[in-house]
């Protein structure tokens, strides 16, 4: 929304917010943020969805802005521009949904610090809220969260909780609280098929049954009561499968040993929300684990998220396609040690500094300065495996491919539909060989081209592209950009601080 826009809108919220004798902070109550976040909004200074003007039009019961239905956000790119200067990486937006979805664990309050403000987060809260959890808002980060004594499940919000994959993960917290209740099928990235049968299978030894009839659209959980015993293998050592299975062991009133399962940053963020609130796990950090439960769990903490490690490689890969030279600050330096090796093997240049700890005291951080580089093809394939490189972070290292010297192979695996995305890159002048919808050859060096794109209906795939604009000469036109942010919290100002020429516009 262009500037003059917002300070419209600003002076409209301050002018029916004074006629409803409202203070900023009581205004800021009702939607449920912060009194700092309304004083920007009548600023004009901060950027609001059409979500937060429809929200803040109910409260103040006044239309502040008239939308047709295709009211989409989209984004205007002046590329072929260097970025220079620093930015930081903010907390994970995965870390922050399984922390949500754990929260549920706990009868007390829980306040979880450097939250990120983005659309998947929104979702999930709406589903909190919807169900009698309390959430407000402390200030623009940090979430406190106080569940309600039983949960309304059968007045969950259906719309917001389609809208999230997330919402699978309330199947570990719930199965020892209730014996019959009802999630909706998980929606999120459109990523080709991704079945919930290892969830299922890692819930049944504690007792949990699932139905899905024809015809519905959720799953109808049933449990009987017993308690896991012998040793959980995971089929799939998948992310929310496991967090899903240490969920489900945190209130099994004895030991739960399980094999197989992820290491990776967001489930590391579950097991050290965990042990905080009393749950006794061995080997965290590995892929085998004991967990000792707890029959209850009432616990008054506080818990920091950490760094996400796929937006620190995804700003690293900004700085790679425009060629320029930035740091990246707070990058979870342990987590993209694989992907630094492989674009070092490329010919890229950057410096490290000395390792410090995130805020949770177990992140270990670095500050990771990028230089202009001149990269060729790797002598072998990118592919993303466990304890390798994340598979969230190959779409980046296939954009950085796309700007080297020489033929790379990346093979996408996991995902049925992702490789596929790549193919919209062609559209920006990139020599893109799909082979099957896994694997696809990247042919470079790309000469970007400035172009009209509407944005693929997945996260790291839409970034993607967002980033390749960055590089081309001209404007380019990125429409529809729902699914970045779910992902990213002020993505577009925070590369514009850089030096990027970023403008967002919507269909109004």
């Amino acid at each position: 929304m262009e500037k003059n826009y917002r300070e419209k809108i600003g002076r409209l919220v301050a002018e029916l917010r004074i006629n409803h004798n409202l203070t900023q902070a009581e205004l800021a109550a009702k939607l449920n943020t912060s009194q700092s976040a309304i004083n920007r909004i009548e600023k004009g200074t901060q950027n609001i969805s059409l979500e937060i003007i429809a929200r803040i039009s109910d409260v103040l019961n006044s239309e502040i802005l008239s939308v047709n239905n295709e009211g989409k956000l989209n984004l205007r790119v002046r590329g072929g521009r260097k970025l220079r200067g620093e930015i930081t990486v903010n907390t994970s937006k995965n870390a922050a949904v399984g922390l949500l979805c754990a929260s549920l664990l706990n009868k007390g309050k829980t306040t979880l610090y450097r939250v990120a403000r983005i659309e998947e987060v929104n979702r999930i809260l709406e589903v909190l809220n919807s169900i009698g959890v309390k959430t407000r808002w402390l200030n623009d980060k940090d979430l406190e969260i106080i569940p309600p004594r039983r949960l309304k499940l059968s007045e969950m919000d259906i719309n917001a909780a389609k809208k999230t994959r997330s919402i699978i993960m309330f199947l570990g917290p719930l199965l020892h609280q209730y014996r019959d209740f009802k999630i909706p099928f998980a929606g999120g990235c459109h990523l080709g098929k991704r079945t919930v049968e290892p969830h299922l299978e890692a819930l049944a030894p504690f007792g949990l049954r699932v139905d899905a009839a024809t015809g519905t659209d959720f799953y109808h959980a049933k449990v009987i009561p017993k308690k896991a015993s012998g040793t959980i293998v995971l089929t799939e050592r998948g992310n929310t499968t496991s967090e899903n299975l240490l969920m489900a062991a945190a209130l099994n009133d004895g030991v739960t040993v399980a094999r197989n399962v992820s290491n990776d940053y967001m489930v590391l963020d579950v097991c050290y929300y965990l042990q905080k609130l009393g749950v006794e796990i061995e080997g965290v950090g590995g892929t085998n684990l004991k967990i000792t439960g707890l029959p209850e769990i009432n616990k008054d903490i506080e818990y920091y998220l950490s760094e996400d490690p796929i937006e620190a490689v995804s700003l690293i890969a900004a700085g790679v396609v425009t060629g320029s030279e930035i740091t990246v600050k707070r990058v979870p330096i342990e987590m993209i040690d694989v992907e630094l090796a492989v674009l070092k093997t490329m010919g890229l240049k950057f410096e490290t500094s000395a390792s410090y700890l995130s805020h949770n005291g177990q992140t270990v951080l670095a500050d990771i300065t990028i230089k202009k580089s001149t990269l060729t093809a790797p002598k072998d394939k990118i592919a993303g495996f466990p304890s390798s490189i994340n598979m969230d972070n190959l779409p980046f290292l296939g954009l950085i491919a796309a700007t080297a010297s020489g033929s790379t192979l990346l093979h996408d695996w996991a995902y049925e539909n992702r490789a596929i995305y790549f193919t919209e890159l062609s559209k920006l002048n990139a020599d893109i060989e799909l082979i099957d919808p896994h694997r696809v050859y990247f042919n470079g060096p790309t000469h970007w081209r400035a172009a009209d794109v509407v944005a693929p209906p997945a996260l790291r795939p839409s970034v993607v592209v967002l980033l390749a604009m960055l590089a081309a000469d001209g404007t380019s036109i990125l429409r529809d950009v729902y699914n970045i942010n779910r992902g990213y919290e002020d993505l577009y100002q925070r590369l514009n601080s850089l030096g990027a020429k970023i403008e967002i516009f919507r269909d109004i």
